[in-house]
């Protein structure tokens, strides 16, 4: 059965406290994909996010983000008042998020309510704790040490802090043990809210989408608790970094800077880090997403400290051998391969051995570097085992894009959807339809090209920082017609399904 989802991350979730998170909007918002005959809701990585804002460099891969947390339910709860709420500044743009003002105002509030809670006495709140002991003792300790040096990054901690001594931790969790029970409990929150979203949408027959970020930040609980894990030297700073090389996205290449792994070492571990790491995601979403897919068969390699990415080189990644231990524990999972880009014939045949659905995107179906009938971004090529979109959050918005190329692609793109007729401003809804058609056994939509919003409504510019995570949803975007409109769409191109939804 061919379905359809829609992609939208938490954060533009419409609020009245200035980002998306886990509110009645929310709630309203599952109302919609099920009105809308979707089957998926798609969302972006949910971890805590440090400078920059990006979900894709978290400051743990296991935590939750807690602005997500809703202040909503905390004033039902009895922990903050609506007034509290509704003083605080979260900033004055409906549109655009302000992640300064959030970091101020959300995290001033979340102390209220902790001290409120009485947590000595909440069972649920020690179940938690015990239930997650392997991640949240260490990222509890590292987001108290974190505010106790003043914000700076764990490698600009006292040294024997830094090097993660059993001594220090021991008298640091005594010295903080109020501030890391704060960010116990605020976990506890996270989870308990999204749980009780999931099941909401789960019980109307929509399944969650995450997404996994292939690689951590380098100031984050992963890497200075783990690691050996970790491509660093004697001293935890790294050898060598990640990012990927001159591509359509980038001239000069993508400079992430996380550090790589070291394989070899969890091989020896059986891949027991990421087999944990996985099995957690699968807690959280029915299917997962693993970005920058081609990295587990090849990875790109940038010696630490350069200022771009034009001199890495490939080195060999652990392939199927992860997945094989990653399947032998926890069964066949629901995942999306993350393919996008230059893709070699043995990445290929990675994705073929573990059968994940690879990604199509329209936008890239016209790119002049692969011209032709055969270009495996069209839809008429479209496998059934691949997950279709008209874009991704790291492209531009299918309006805008078709404006932003020449004429000459936009004359193709008129002929390929023999469409000589539909406004410019308009031209998202036969290209929709043409995605829609498609063999790809799912097709995930982005919520701004549903709209027909240019990139004012962009949710990132890879290569870029400042300005990108920022949109979300008004109070007014979102309605009975928009969701009929897309119904019908679902609906005509055959992807309405009331009973099972498995890819």
């Amino acid at each position: 059965m061919r379905k359809a989802g829609i992609l939208l991350p938490i954060t533009a979730i419409p609020s009245s406290y200035g980002i998306g998170g886990f509110s009645k909007e929310a709630y309203e918002f599952v109302d919609f994909l099920k009105e809308a005959g979707q089957s998926y809701w798609q969302i972006l990585p949910m971890g805590p996010t440090g400078f920059g804002d990006s979900p894709y460099q978290a400051f743990s891969s296991f935590a939750g983000n807690p602005y997500y947390i809703s202040l909503d339910s905390l004033i039902e709860e009895g922990l903050l008042t609506k007034d509290e709420c509704d003083n605080a500044d979260y900033g004055g743009d409906e549109r655009n998020i302000d992640y300064k003002k959030i970091y101020n105002s959300r995290l001033r509030l979340l102390h209220k309510a902790y001290k409120r809670a009485d947590t000595k006495q909440d069972s649920a709140f020690h179940d938690f704790v015990g239930e997650n002991v392997k991640w949240l003792e260490d990222y509890a300790l590292f987001m108290a040490l974190k505010d106790y040096f003043g914000g700076r990054p764990w490698y600009e901690w006292d040294l024997e802090i830094k090097m993660c001594q059993a001594k220090a931790t021991e008298k640091y969790n005594e010295i903080l043990h109020g501030e890391v029970t704060f960010w116990k409990y605020l976990q506890y929150k996270f989870y308990s809210q999204w749980y009780e979203l999931k099941k909401y949408a789960n019980d109307r027959g929509i399944k969650i989408i995450g997404d996994i970020p292939i690689y951590v930040a380098y100031d984050s609980a992963d890497v200075w608790s783990n690691s050996a894990l970790f491509q660093l030297d004697v001293d935890k700073t790294p050898i060598c970094v990640a990012g990927c090389p001159p591509d359509g996205f980038s001239k000069k290449g993508q400079l992430w800077g996380n550090p790589l792994y070291k394989w070899e070492i969890h091989k020896e571990t059986g891949y027991l880090w990421w087999i944990y790491r996985i099995e957690h995601c699968f807690k959280l979403y029915d299917t997962l997403r693993i970005d920058h897919f081609r990295g587990f068969d090849e990875y790109y390699s940038i010696e630490y400290g350069s200022k771009e990415a034009t001199k890495g080189k490939w080195e060999s990644g652990p392939k199927k051998a992860l997945f094989d231990a990653v399947f032998d524990r926890l069964g066949k999972k629901e995942i999306i391969a993350e393919d996008l880009g230059f893709i070699t014939e043995s990445v290929k045949d990675l994705l073929e051995e573990c059968e994940f659905p690879g990604m199509r995107v329209f936008q890239f179906g016209f790119d002049k570097r692969d011209t032709g009938a055969k270009n495996n971004y069209l839809p008429h090529n479209y496998i059934e085992n691949c997950v279709a979109y008209t874009g991704t959050h790291d492209n531009p918005t299918i309006v805008s894009w078709f404006f932003e190329i020449t004429e000459e692609e936009r004359k193709d793109v008129r002929a390929y959807l023999c469409d000589n007729y539909t406004p410019n401003s308009e031209v998202h809804l036969p290209i929709i339809g043409t995605v829609m058609r498609s063999k790809a056994k799912l097709c995930i939509i982005p919520i701004q090209d549903y709209l027909g919003y240019d990139s004012r409504s962009r949710i990132n510019k890879p290569a870029t920082v400042g300005s990108n995570w920022t949109w979300r949803l008004t109070k007014t975007d979102l309605n009975k017609k928009l969701a009929n409109q897309i119904y019908e769409i679902t609906r005509l191109c055959g992807r309405v399904d009331d009973s099972s939804n498995d890819i």
